[in-house]
């Protein structure tokens, strides 16, 4: 049992990483943008939380570093395919092997780096609980953030005005332009938005997840967190379930190897990007589905009277 809720309170600091990211790119998609750079993002946002942290000792102003920093890059994306009208999927690409050469240039100095000593987060007495006291209450303030996002972000966008803006100009930015909508800036707000959130995500995997730097460290999660989008159908609660989902599968492998399981570390390595692959499959089976619940203008640019 003790094992059981080490993986459970694994899971859930692995999902957040995840979770945080993909919040972020739904919010780019609900307003019709698809941003591939996610992982270029969080990558920058890593070594920028990271060196933050380094030099402050706070993990708030590591989150901030973060979040500027990707936040900034998605800016730049923004005005690019928003103002510029160039293509989305080239220039996502392009962020994303752009922050993955600036993090390991601006990050050589910071290798060997350490942290101080780490906080040890825990709710009274609910912590002293069996089984759930170690499984969910011994977590960073950032695992519980991280639900209460999910909700926000759910009211935002089915319950609040402003939010059914952002899903029309998802939807249909030309007619919401004909209602007098500023739709390139309520998608480049979206965009900002979104790259803050997988910002926070490089920071809290570089400052509170491992806590290190090493070039690469994202390893993939960007594009996990993109597949995260169209698993969970483009709603904020699935997301969050996709999210814990997937970070189960990732610390599988250690949990396996923890209980002398004889299985090849490299199929172990494999698993979180074989389920994705597997999940993004089964999911586009049913094309359908997918397009119902796809904002109907993702990925398509847009020009005032044009």
């Amino acid at each position: 049992m003790d094992a059981l809720a080490l993986l459970v309170a694994a899971t859930l600091n692995a999902g957040t990483i995840l979770a945080l990211a993909a919040l972020g790119l739904l919010i780019n998609e609900r307003a019709g943008i698809v941003n591939l750079g996610a992982e270029g993002m969080m990558l920058i946002a890593a070594i920028a939380g990271f060196a933050t942290a380094v030099h402050t000792g706070s993990d708030l102003a590591a989150f901030a570093a973060g979040a500027s920093a990707g936040g900034l890059m998605a800016a730049a994306f923004g005005g690019l395919v928003i103002y510029l009208g160039t293509n989305q999927y080239a220039t996502g690409l392009a962020l994303s092997l752009f922050g993955a050469g600036l993090s390991a240039f601006v990050g050589v100095g910071y290798v060997q780096a350490k942290l101080g000593e780490r906080t040890q987060y825990a709710i009274p007495i609910l912590e002293d609980l069996p089984f759930v006291g170690p499984a969910l209450f011994r977590q960073h303030p950032m695992v519980y953030a991280v639900i209460a996002l999910t909700v926000a972000i759910t009211w935002f966008l089915y319950r609040s005005r402003a939010g059914l803006v952002l899903r029309s100009v998802g939807e249909s930015p030309e007619s919401a332009h004909a209602l007098g909508t500023p739709v390139r800036r309520i998608r480049l707000a979206a965009v900002v938005a979104g790259g803050a959130l997988c910002g926070v995500a490089g920071a809290y995997l570089s400052v509170v997840y491992t806590p290190l730097w090493v070039q690469g460290m994202v390893a993939g999660k960007g594009w996990i967190a993109l597949a995260l989008t169209t698993f969970a159908t483009w709603r904020p609660a699935r997301v969050l379930l996709g999210a814990y989902l997937f970070g189960g599968v990732t610390m599988l492998q250690f949990h396996l190897q923890g209980q002398g399981v004889d299985v090849p570390s490299q199929f172990l390595s494999m698993l979180p990007y074989l389920a994705t692959i597997v999940v993004l499959v089964l999911i586009s089976r049913n094309a359908g589905f997918i397009k119902a619940n796809m904002p109907a203008s993702l990925g398509r640019p847009f020009t005032p009277g044009g």
